[in-house]
């Protein structure tokens, strides 16, 4: 990976993890929090579209059904995701999402795209994956290990780290085939997110006024810093493999752990210690 894809992909992570932490109470709420959270986001990035090439591109047919595809497997992935906290444990929904999502976004590259990452990069592929599972797992206690039958958690996860890796494959593919602008089809993408939530909102609407209010700042900080991880994200694909920019992002995973353990004073802080510095191995690993 080049060292500019590099780069963007850790400030990426960087700006992810912050926005987690900042929203972290907030994301509670779902929908009404997912549906101002996508308002915020179309109303603080689309005046910057005429500044950052306009939508890339003369194809509107291109771009329109760019987005709207895009718009539909991200709010699908968050549904589902939703749905996979509430049925099972969160950290094991949250681990095996974010460790399957970038292993199929790599096989699909690999088998589908035609992406040939070297065996150094694989390794540090295999790496980060596991050492992003391995965070997920630490919270695990040893009892849920001996529940019979499916764990609704792994399933939930695993059609999470689908969506996840749908929406990776197409985004990168889009911006490729189409030559859109990355912070345009961002914007896009957020502004038929808030179609889409609103329309499923429901009896929820009443408590989107209140949490404006209540928690305006945290939503301001959600609608500056998640398009823009994501939008570096969109800008490494274009200059990057796929299949080596999507584990690479997943290192937000372990700043987000490391400040649980350091700040907020989470348990087994040796262990996700342990886990980043896998991760870190990995990266090092695909910057070679």
């Amino acid at each position: 990976m080049s060292l500019l894809a590099l780069v963007l992909v850790l400030a990426a992570a960087c700006a992810h993890a912050a926005w987690n932490v900042i929203a972290h109470g907030a994301s509670r709420a779902g929908l009404p929090f997912l549906w101002l959270g996508a308002l915020a986001s179309g109303i603080v990035w689309l005046p910057v579209v005429p500044f950052t090439g306009g939508i890339g591109t003369d194809d509107w047919s291109g771009f329109l059904l760019g987005v709207a595809v895009s718009a539909v497997l991200h709010v699908v992935y968050m549904l589902v995701l939703r749905r996979g906290y509430a049925a099972g444990n969160l950290s094991t929904v949250y681990a095996t999402a974010r460790g399957s999502g970038p292993l199929v976004t790599v096989i699909v590259a690999v088998l589908a795209l035609g992406e040939r990452p070297s065996p150094i990069a694989l390794v540090g592929v295999i790496a980060v994956i596991v050492g992003v599972v391995w965070i997920g797992l630490v919270d695990r206690g040893a009892g849920s290990w001996t529940r019979r039958g499916v764990d609704p958690a792994i399933v939930f996860g695993l059609l999470t780290g689908l969506a996840i890796a749908a929406y990776t494959l197409w985004d990168s593919q889009s911006l490729r085939m189409w030559h859109i602008s990355p912070v345009a089809f961002m914007v896009g993408c957020t502004l038929i997110e808030v179609v889409l939530f609103g329309a499923i909102l429901g009896p929820r609407w009443r408590q989107v006024v209140p949490l404006a209010r209540l928690q305006w700042r945290r939503l301001l900080a959600f609608g500056v810093l998640s398009p823009l991880s994501y939008i570096l994200v969109l800008a490494a694909t274009t200059i990057a493999p796929v299949s080596l920019v999507a584990p690479t992002r997943e290192v937000s995973v372990v700043l987000v752990s490391l400040f649980g353990a350091f700040v907020l004073r989470e348990g087994r802080p040796g262990l996700r210690v342990g886990a980043s510095i896998v991760v870190v191995a990995g990266i090092a690993l695909l910057a070679l």
